[in-house]
């Protein structure tokens, strides 16, 4: 029977922890990083700010995903590498709000919950695809 050395002494995964630390201290990162929380607490507070929290199905939708979008956003700095495939999660959080008040109000008249949650699902869903295309950036991340 042979024995495998544990991952932790790989070569390679000192390089990508790295490459990952690189990423997340950018000033890009951090301004993606901080949008997605801004983005997630409007998303969590849409309805009482736009004033749809009537429709409390979508409100408690929007309650629960936007907090979601910000724990899967917010943990992206300080650990990168462990959790950079969370930013796919956040990108289906994204596109699930854009169709939420289709999929949750139905025919009801919710014309300013379809605008607010359209836009701020198309931002979180862009935010999530620029969190997630920083993984796959060229090696050189000073652009």
């Amino acid at each position: 029977m042979t024995t495998h050395p544990s991952i932790e002494h790989h070569p390679d995964l000192a390089e990508m922890r790295t490459r990952f630390e690189r990423v997340t201290i950018t000033p890009r990162a951090q301004a993606v990083e901080a949008l997605a929380l801004i983005t997630g607490l409007y998303i969590a507070a849409s309805p009482w700010i736009v004033g749809f929290g009537i429709l409390l199905p979508l409100a408690i939708n929007n309650l629960i995903v936007g907090l979601a979008f910000c724990l899967c956003m917010g943990g992206l700095g300080s650990a990168y590498e462990r959790t950079h495939a969370m930013a796919w999660t956040a990108v289906v959080l994204g596109a699930w709000t854009i169709i939420a008040p289709w999929a949750i109000a139905g025919e009801m008249d919710a014309t300013r919950a379809v605008v607010s949650n359209v836009i701020a699902g198309a931002v979180a869903l862009c935010l999530g695809l620029a969190m997630a295309a920083m993984a796959g950036r060229n090696r050189d991340t000073r652009t």
